[in-house]
């Protein structure tokens, strides 16, 4: 049996992740506010705890998977939350890089460490423990978390704690910039008469491919499924953390800003759960 596995945060995401721990024999003791996605993880075999300090009581590594910085820091500045002297605290949730490397130093002078893992690869990856993960912390750190990570997905050491968050929203910023451009010229064909599954094919074999063309366009989008587990909102704020990141360190930014304008725009619209590939439902009103 593997070492015992705090696992903070059970919902799209977490709860897939948590899950495949168990099944790669982790002894996982895991909290969420959700009593369904609590017992979910008891459903696969885990242990759900009651509260954060039972969640983390004799773990040595500590596994979040929160929606942003300020519910991560909340949830470590909880006086519940006592760690292991020693234990490993992997913040997988999309953060703040600034605010993280803040929190890994407080973490250190409580006797524990913090390493930053953000995935990229959504649900149905998180199910098959296909995630891109991207790590950052000290060499030793990361060697110590790697077979633990290792069965949630691949993994790219990309420098100090709080890069993995950094490349992290840098390539939300990307992605929702390409579906963004994208379905503007894919709704411009249409009206023009031309056949979205045609475009795609061509965009796809062309200079103009990318996620959206390959994954989400025919996925979620013309289906209409607009399933792809990824709220708009949380799309939004990953927007922002890359563009203040940006502005922080003084690199040009104008289009990630247009963009980011424009999503605010569609979050402002559309119900507080919309899926992120609903963008596209935004533009055809906003258009009409």
């Amino acid at each position: 049996m593997t070492e015992p596995v705090a696992f903070i945060g059970l919902g799209n995401m977490g709860g897939p992740m948590s899950a495949r721990l168990v099944r790669a024999g982790y002894q996982v003791r895991g909290y969420d506010l959700s009593p369904t996605a609590r017992q979910a993880l008891a459903d696969a075999g885990g242990t759900a705890a009651g509260d954060l300090a039972d969640t983390v009581r004799g773990a040595s590594v500590v596994v979040l998977m929160l929606p942003n910085s300020a519910v991560v820091a909340a949830t470590v500045h909880d006086e519940q939350f006592v760690v292991e002297p020693g234990a490993v605290v992997i913040d997988m949730s999309s953060c703040e890089p600034l605010r993280t490397r803040a929190l890994a130093a407080e973490l250190a002078g409580r006797g524990a460490t913090l390493v930053d893992a953000p995935v990229s690869g959504g649900v149905s990856r998180a199910r098959t423990g296909e995630l891109t993960i991207m790590t950052g912390g000290e060499p030793a750190d990361l060697e110590r978390v790697e077979p633990l990570l290792s069965q949630l997905g691949t993994t790219t050491r990309v420098g100090a704690v709080g890069s993995g968050h950094a490349v992290k929203a840098l390539n939300n910023l990307l992605s929702a910039t390409h579906l963004l451009v994208t379905s503007e010229a894919i709704l411009a064909g249409e009206r023009f008469g031309l056949d979205p599954q045609t475009m795609l094919a061509i965009f796809n074999r062309s200079s103009g491919r990318s996620g959206s063309t390959e994954n989400k366009w025919p996925n979620f989008i013309l289906p209409g499924t607009f399933d792809s587990g990824f709220e708009l909102r949380l799309m939004l704020k990953d927007m922002r953390i890359a563009t203040d990141l940006a502005d922080q360190v003084g690199a040009p930014d104008p289009l990630g800003h247009a963009a980011t304008d424009l999503w605010a725009r569609a979050a402002e619209a559309l119900e507080d759960t919309a899926d992120h590939t609903e963008i596209v439902t935004w533009l055809r009103k906003d258009r009409s």
